[in-house]
């Protein structure tokens, strides 16, 4: 078994940066066209009626 007696080591300690969030933006023929009808965030139909579920 060999022993390691000595080491070095080169460590780089860089500096964290946060990318900046990128918008989508819609085209302009869409842009501004769309209305919200309900709730976004219940579904329309009951949990009970989903094939999924069961």
């Amino acid at each position: 078994m060999i022993f390691v007696t000595s080491a070095r080591v080169i460590v780089i300690v860089l500096e964290e940066t946060v990318p900046p969030v990128k918008r989508r933006v819609p085209a302009a023929t869409i842009a501004g066209k769309a209305r919200i009808l309900g709730d976004l965030i219940s579904p329309v139909v009951d949990e009970q009626d989903w094939e999924c579920l069961k």
